[in-house]
Parts: structure tokens; sequence; C-alpha cells
């Protein structure tokens, strides 16, 4: 078949699953990861003969809405390539601000930063700071052991060990770290009317929602992480639900300084970051 031929067909079959651009940009995905055909090549060489024979499976995982990423089986990150699977949560455009917001405190430029990624899932975050900053040593915890397995598998590194552990329970130790990340679930269950069936259907309810009557769980579980573990001077940072930001930051207020509610790129608040004060408290 030839290439325009297959890409307009492949974009009408998902087209009353997706709008009709987000339908192209799947197709060019697709066929860039299993011929190595760029987007432009649609109009450079339209022509062009292509086996779909090894497509129709593909297709037909896109068509019941799995998402892309699924179907790959990776995804991009912060300019990397991360496995991903219905294991763990496809990482989001908006963690790459976090990543970021990390990168630019001053802790991050510190000598050798100790970082505790909670609720790390597929690694994404713990991996990206620690190949950011090279001299960091980075914890992944996380209560899913096939997350963790296919987070460990990310890269390879003496810096970074992942942790088995319910954030909910965490057993206390005194290890102490500079960085406290978090991209926890913070879903609404009553907020699942509003979703596509690519993340309903496919994507670990575990790390998306939270009931209803109880949406901050684990904000508060995190801060009193934080409050045991962020060393003195520490930067903390949790990504949330647009609608519960304020709220956290009360959570904050008691123990921690610099409390400021950042916005995603949409303009929505989704961060909430802080830092502890330069001498211990004492809880």
């Amino acid at each position: 078949m030839r290439l325009a031929q297959f890409q307009k067909k492949a974009t009408a079959d998902l087209n009353g699953i997706y709008p009709e651009p987000e339908a192209r940009n799947i197709v060019a995905l697709l066929l860039e990861d299993r011929f190595g055909i760029r987007s432009y090549t649609a109009v450079t060489e339209p022509d062009l003969e292509i086996e779909t024979a090894q497509l129709e499976d593909d297709l037909e995982r896109l068509k019941a809405s799995e998402p892309i990423q699924y179907v790959l089986g990776h995804t991009e990150f912060y300019g990397r390539r991360f496995r991903v699977t219905p294991d763990v949560l496809i990482p989001r455009p908006e963690t790459e601000e976090l990543v970021e917001a990390v990168l630019r405190c001053p802790v991050a430029a510190g000598h050798d930063p100790s970082i505790l990624d909670l609720c790390t899932g597929s690694g994404c975050i713990a991996w990206t700071l620690a190949l950011e900053i090279p001299d960091s040593t980075v914890v992944g915890v996380d209560i899913s052991p096939e997350a963790l397995r296919i987070a460990r598998n990310q890269f390879s590194s003496p810096r970074v060990r992942f942790v088995k552990a319910d954030v909910l329970n965490l057993i206390g130790n005194h290890d102490k770290y500079d960085i406290i990340v978090s991209n926890p679930p913070y879903v609404l269950e009553s907020e699942k009317a509003q979703m596509r069936r690519n993340v309903l259907d496919y994507e670990p309810e575990l790390a998306l929602f939270v009931p209803d009557d109880d949406p901050l769980r684990f904000y508060k579980a995190l801060v009193n992480i934080a409050k045991n573990h962020l060393a003195p001077g520490g930067f903390g940072i949790f990504e949330a639900n647009s609608r519960f930001c304020g709220e956290i930051a009360e959570l904050l207020k008691p123990c921690f300084t610099d409390i400021n509610i950042l916005k995603d790129i949409s303009g929505r608040e989704r961060f909430v970051s802080f830092r502890n004060a330069e001498k211990k408290i004492t809880l």
C-alpha cells in the first residue's frame, strides 16, 4: 500500500476515537517507530510502498483505544525514551515541568544531593533527575512490584535504587534527603466520567484515583514523610490536582517555608513547592 493511502485510511480509522490532528499524529508515531518514516515523508514521498501486514495488529489495538505509548512499548520523557506498559502511568508533559522546577532549585546545584521520589511509577522522575544531576543519589518508592520492575530496568546506575513500600504507611527511618518529589494519585473517582477510554481502560487505577471523600489522602502522608525526611534547607515539590493545590499548601504551612503554588504550561495550578527551614524543626 502507498504511504499516503495508508496514512489517510489509518487516520480515518482512529478519527472516531481522537480528534483528527491527534489521530494523524498517532499514525505518524506508529510509522516512525515501525519503519523509521518521518512525518514529512508522506508529503515528499506519497507513493512510497510500505508493507502494512505488520501494522494490522497495531491498528486493531489502537482502534480499541489502547494508547499509542503502550502499543509501541515506550514513550519520550524529557528527551529520553522510557519503557511503558499498562503497569505504569504514561508520563505526561506536565510532569516534565516538575522536573524542571527541581533542576532550577538551588539544592539541585549543591554537592551530591540526595533525592527521594515517592510514587515513582515508571521511574521517569527518578531517572531523569539522576541523569540531569550527575552527582545525585536517588531512591524511588512505589507499592507496585510490576511498576518497580519496569523502573529498575529503564537505565542502569549505582546511584539509583528502587524500594517497594506503601507511602500511606511508610515505616520511618533516619534517612534525610535534600530533595523530595512526588506525583501521587490525585484524580477524583467522580472525574472518571470526564476521561477517555484510552486512560480508563488501560492505565493503572492504583496510580490514578483517590476517593472523593478523601482527596488529600496521599498528600497528608507525603507531608508527614517530608517532616521526617527532608533535610534542613531541603526542597520539596508535589504534583497535584489543580482543585486542591491551596489545601495542600495549607497542610505544608505549619512546618515548611517558601511554599509556592506553581502553574503548568496550560495555566492551571499543578504543583506545590516548599523548603525546609535552615535549622532543624522540632517535631
